[in-house]
């Protein structure tokens, strides 16, 4: 295997994974709580602005350019999205369904017009350049650079799931579960349904934020036009194909879907002449869609679907002897 081919495909598995920790976001929401999110889009750009302006050099034109160490920037991105999450969570989380669909978008498309007409903050539709990448100074190496953001990247997704799985299986988590099943039992039992759903979705866009930081370090530039709705079908796509409510499904799904879109576009520029391939792009989403009907049909909880957890103290439990009873008639 050549070093450009290796190089490629920790190109390749970099990106996907950065999708992957959208995934996860967006399965804490959906796949725990039952959250109707489709603004995907608009969360993973506050993420990527916020550690965009932390971490790069000093600009004239515009605010920002605090030059912090990559870390920071990560961080700050995932507290600024939690902190935006939790805002637009307090004003719409008690909006059911479609909704909340309408105003997580809503918000999606805010965030989207926002950076391209702030430019004074965001660079407008010029986006921001410059962005610090990590291992920066093995640029010129591109086999040992790709390795070692993927290395980062691969650290990241792994603390991540281990950490939602950890959450997936305390009482924490029991009672999301609880409460997308059975709101009313949940409510019975004295939870407040408002309060879980409100942490549940500030801590998805906590995740989707961090999504959004490391993507736009690893790929060292942002604008507006990176986060359109297709961000969010795409992350959504990932999730179902992959297994909406299983961390380890949400993970697959990204590879797999970014695997199909990224092999598309190489597809598309060699059946099609130059002058066609703008509208013949459009196929990638039809393939995307075709594909996710066709996990519906064969699959409808997905590759790998939730798994259904039970209490630990279960195993505890030594099943009853079964004895026949005795008859209490007497003797012939």
């Amino acid at each position: 295997m050549s070093v450009e081919l290796v190089a490629y495909v920790a190109f390749f598995l970099t990106m996907a994974l950065t999708y992957a920790v959208m995934c996860l976001g967006l399965n804490v929401q959906w796949g725990q709580t039952g959250l109707f999110n489709v603004g995907v889009a608009g969360f993973v750009a506050i993420g990527a602005y916020v550690s965009a302006l932390l971490t790069t050099p000093d600009a004239p034109d515009r605010f920002g350019g605090f030059g912090l160490p990559i870390l920071v920037g990560w961080l700050g991105a995932a507290l600024a999205t939690g902190l935006a999450s939790f805002l637009v969570g307090w004003l719409t989380i008690r909006l059911r369904a479609d909704y909340l669909a309408i105003a997580t978008f809503g918000v999606a498309v805010t965030v989207q017009l926002v950076a391209l007409n702030l430019q004074g903050v965001t660079g407008g539709p010029f986006g921001i350049g410059f962005i610090p990448r990590p291992f920066a100074n093995l640029a010129g190496d591109p086999l040992a650079f790709s390795l070692l953001n993927l290395g980062v990247l691969v650290v990241v997704v792994v603390l991540l799931y281990f950490a939602l799985e950890h959450l997936l299986r305390s009482p924490w988590g029991r009672v999301l579960r609880a409460i997308r099943e059975d709101e009313t039992a949940a409510l019975a039992l004295g939870k407040n349904a408002t309060r879980f759903r409100l942490q549940a979705f500030a801590i998805g866009g906590a995740i989707m934020g961090l999504a959004g930081a490391t993507q736009a370090h690893f790929v060292g530039f942002i604008a507006p036009d990176n986060y359109v709705p297709l961000l969010t079908f795409q992350v959504w796509a990932m999730l179902i194909v992959g297994g909406s409510g299983n961390n380890r499904g949400a993970i697959l799904g990204a590879i797999l879907v970014w695997g199909i879109w990224a092999a598309s576009a190489g597809t598309i520029a060699s059946l099609f002449p130059p002058d066609q391939q703008a509208r013949a792009a459009a196929l990638r989403i039809v393939l995307i869609g075709v594909g996710l009907c066709a996990i519906l049909l064969l699959r409808p909880r997905g590759i790998l679907g939730e798994e259904r957890i039970v209490s630990r103290h279960l195993a505890r439990l030594k099943p009853a002897r079964r004895t026949a009873p005795k008859s209490t008639l007497p003797e012939s």
